[in-house]
């Protein structure tokens, strides 16, 4: 059974993978998945509130456990996964793209 050139082109249009679209789920889901555990532990309260995520300060500058942190976190993760998720869809893409 014989591919045609059409088919071949469909087959390797649907292989593909969305970099930007990636990137904009992997951001969304660190950056929300951040600002919800620093609020949580912020509304939790206690005595050392956060003191393992406040480590995240020695990689994102300016976060804290604190409502503004949490905003502050967001941007920085958001970030992170987007360029993760960039990074993902192309190095698939450039995979699925070699020839056999």
């Amino acid at each position: 059974m014989s591919v045609s050139g059409e088919q071949r082109e469909l087959q390797a249009a649907m292989l593909r993978l969305n970099g930007r679209a990636w990137g904009l789920s992997l951001g969304a889901l660190f950056g929300i998945g951040l600002f919800l555990a620093t609020n949580y532990l912020v509304w939790k309260g206690g005595v050392n509130v956060g003191e393992h995520l406040i480590l995240l300060r020695v990689f994102f500058p300016g976060y804290s456990v604190s409502f503004p942190g949490s905003l502050i976190g967001f941007v920085y993760a958001f970030v992170l996964g987007y360029a993760l998720g960039r990074l993902i869809g192309t190095a698939y893409n450039r995979l699925v793209a070699r020839p056999n």
